[in-house]
């Protein structure tokens, strides 16, 4: 499966020079199976969601189905969404032919109180797509290894994130330890620019199942990266070097 990852820099609350921006990208690459956007892509880390929030069934999730469906590949990334009275950091996985799945957030970020601002999500969502089992994860939930533990039904991590230069020793260190010890793929899709107080680097990275970089974006600019993960080969190491079957058993209690 064909990857896209795209680092872009964010503008302040401006959904749609983001999207606009983001597809102007897009139809420059190559095809591809699958485009991963960066956390909050259409209007940065905003921890005032009234400002920016959208309605479920939001214009940024018609313009994610309609990009997939034109260019005939997946479409991921998260979005402030209102739904209920409740505000929620959505990741949006959507597929060509339109249909999708959701995950919100479920670790949110006190130190910037998004905790104060959004509903924490509570249910782990493992998309099918390609053959491939993708656990869907934002930002934060990197720094959380118990909710993500392989528990022999995924097959690849996505992190999306607004994660600034100041931590990014720990983005890069993290990528590689959730990596592996899942045996999986990870795809950490970071942004770069600035915002409010904060300044972001990138880091945007693909790595196999021993934490080895397949690609990675440049450190401090807007890039887009295609990297390409083999099925065979992970099922064929994973036989080889069975860990996973030795893990510690274990179930999560809310």
């Amino acid at each position: 499966m064909n990857i896209i990852l795209l680092q872009t820099d964010i503008q302040w609350q401006k959904p749609n020079e983001n999207r606009t921006h983001a597809e102007t990208i897009m139809d420059t690459l190559p095809q591809a199976d699958l485009v991963i956007l960066p956390e909050m892509f259409t209007s940065g880390f905003c921890m005032a969601p009234a400002e920016v929030a959208e309605k479920a069934g939001s214009p940024t999730l018609h313009w994610m189905q309609t990009i997939a469906m034109k260019k005939k590949a997946a479409i991921a990334g998260s979005v402030s969404v209102e739904e209920d009275g409740k505000y929620y950091n959505r990741f949006y996985f959507v597929k060509p032919d339109g249909s999708y799945a959701a995950y919100n957030k479920k670790h949110l970020f006190t130190f910037s109180g998004e905790d104060k601002e959004y509903a924490a999500g509570n249910e782990r969502v493992i998309v099918e797509y390609k053959g491939v089992r993708i656990l869907l994860q934002i930002c934060y939930d990197l720094r959380f290894p118990v909710f993500s533990r392989n528990r022999g039904d995924y097959d690849m991590i996505i992190y999306v994130a607004n994660w600034p230069t100041v931590r990014i020793d720990a983005w890069n260190t993290l990528l590689k330890a959730r990596a592996i010890e899942n045996l999986c793929y990870v795809a950490g899709v970071n942004r770069v620019g600035d915002d409010l107080g904060n300044s972001y680097i990138g880091g945007t990275v693909l790595l196999d199942y021993m934490g080895k970089s397949i690609v990675s974006a440049e450190d401090g600019q807007e890039d887009a990266v295609c990297g390409k993960i083999d099925m065979q080969m992970l099922k064929d190491f994973r036989e080889k070097f069975p860990a996973l079957n030795d893990a510690d058993k274990y179930r999560i209690i809310n």
